[in-house]
């Protein structure tokens, strides 16, 4: 497993609280808060459009 600096959970209203964490090579991990084991993973890059996208509202229907 590498070495990933996790960041505090985020929780919103009753729902899971999920955790973002990076390491040392430059990739970015999203893992439900607990189950740190159990991450999806990508660049820091493909996260940061994510997280744009999701803020633009480009998930919505998902919803």
């Amino acid at each position: 497993m590498p070495d990933i600096a996790w960041e505090a959970p985020y929780c919103a209203e009753s729902s899971n609280c999920f955790r973002i964490g990076t390491d040392a090579d430059g990739n970015a991990y999203i893992a439900v808060a607990g189950q740190e084991d159990a991450y999806l993973t990508d660049t820091r890059e493909a996260l940061r459009s994510l997280i744009q996208d999701i803020k633009a509202g480009k998930a919505d229907h998902l919803l």
